[in-house]
């Protein structure tokens, strides 16, 4: 893993606009950083913005690193998936929007 620090927002967005984006962790809005993980060509990056700390563009070795980089900054900023997470979406998933329609048409009847 390769890493440099990048001063300007500017150049992380030039970079990020040339990129596939797979995934962005954070938010500036609500935190003091946010982490967009990309690929461009064969090349796997992190861009790291930040109003707190220095800027930086993270360059993964393959693939399995560039996946265990995403987890392990899923997990800095709390939105890592926890298994109960993986549960209620399958719950959900099964569930079409007729079936809501008529329970909530059985339910209004009720008041």
């Amino acid at each position: 893993m390769e890493e440099i620090e990048i001063t300007s927002w500017l150049t992380l967005d030039a970079i990020k606009k040339e990129a596939t984006i797979i995934e962005t962790i954070g938010d500036l809005q609500t935190a003091h950083c946010m982490a967009v993980f990309c690929i461009i060509e064969d090349d796997y990056f992190e861009l790291c913005y930040s109003d707190s700390i220095s800027n930086f563009m993270r360059r993964f070795e393959d693939r399995e690193e560039f996946e265990l980089g995403l987890e392990k900054r899923k997990e800095e900023f709390g939105e890592a998936i926890f298994e109960e997470d993986l549960d209620i979406e399958t719950d959900y998933s099964s569930v079409n929007s007729d079936d809501i329609e008529d329970n909530h048409s059985k339910n209004s009847d009720i008041f």
